[in-house]
């Protein structure tokens, strides 16, 4: 039993008033960063958990989000009742109506399009109005084949309405590429 209490490292105080004193001892106007509040309780506490500084930066986060420090260019300080509250950037949050503490909240609205009513009257159905534009159909225009017979005045007696097939002309796409064997072969016979 005497061995266990030889071995025991002797106990820390709690790591928010390790923070607050480093914060007094530092005396710095524009507050104290992180590294300088870690290096303070490492000198004057000595053995510390193996897990210091993440349990440094969960203190300080906590710490910050309670009031119990303020958090201002990357430094900690204490905050000063006679100060005006500093803002970050962004808008300013919206205030809040404080209610009344008999008053019900009203029921939250879901999220997404509301369902539609089962019992409700169906709506009339409009008529479609008739195409009152110019009478041609809406769209892109069928494909008309070329006159072959060139430029022609008067009535066209052609079909030119036909659409155009796939043996006329020439054909569609890259021409085949020319071998270089046939045109060493005839370049030879000269």
């Amino acid at each position: 039993m005497a061995a266990e209490e030889i071995n025991k490292p002797p106990s820390l105080p709690p790591y928010p008033e390790m923070i607050l004193s480093a914060i007094e001892a530092l005396n710095e106007a524009s507050g104290c960063n992180k590294t300088s509040i870690s290096k303070y309780i490492e000198s004057k506490y000595g053995d510390l958990p193996a897990g210091h500084t993440a349990l440094l930066s969960h203190h300080l986060n906590r710490m910050k989000d309670t009031g119990e420090l303020v958090f201002w260019k990357n430094n900690y300080m204490k905050p000063d009742p006679n100060a005006p509250p500093r803002r970050g950037r962004g808008r300013p949050p919206k205030p809040k109506d404080p209610l009344s503490p008999g008053s019900d909240l009203p029921p939250a609205r879901p999220r997404g399009r509301p369902p539609k009513d089962p019992n409700a009257p169906p709506k009339p159905v409009k008529p479609k109005a008739a195409t009152g534009g110019s009478g041609k159909p809406r769209g892109r225009p069928r494909k008309m084949a070329r006159p072959t017979g060139g430029i022609t005045t008067g009535s066209a007696t052609t079909t030119s309405a036909a659409p155009m097939t796939a043996g006329s002309g020439r054909p569609r796409g890259r021409p085949p590429k020319v071998k270089a064997a046939t045109m060493t072969e005839v370049s030879v016979q000269n």
